[in-house]
């Protein structure tokens, strides 16, 4: 009788972490013209919260623009139980972030004046 031995994968702690990033201008951010800067939505992996800021605000320099603030709404259970309604297409970005390892951009709302300040 043959055994075989398979190796189990282990389950992964990574999570998804949704974060709304606010970033200033910089040359060659893609921003809008006129626009003073923009938030972004972003669902992003990582074994804890800070990782995931921390992966986010790398991914953001490296594609030059100028991350200002973060704001992070937790992992898609605490969102839950905070009673936010998730829909489909949100969930499916979650599911993307993780299965990949990534930090998605799902919105960029760019700001105009003094918008960012209000």
């Amino acid at each position: 009788m043959a055994l075989r031995m398979e190796k189990q994968k282990k389950p992964s702690r990574q999570q998804v972490y949704t974060l709304l990033v606010q970033i200033g201008r910089k040359d060659g951010d893609g921003l809008p013209e006129g626009a003073t800067g923009a938030a972004l939505i972003c669902y992003a992996s990582g074994v804890d919260e800070a990782e995931a800021v921390r992966e986010t605000v790398a991914i953001l320099k490296q594609a030059d623009t100028a991350p200002l603030d973060v704001t992070g709404y937790g992992t898609l259970a605490e969102r839950e139980a905070q009673g936010h309604d998730i829909e489909p297409d949100e969930r499916a970005l979650m599911q993307r972030a993780l299965d990949e390892n990534a930090v998605i951009v799902a919105q960029m709302t760019p700001f105009y004046g003094d918008e960012a300040e209000a």
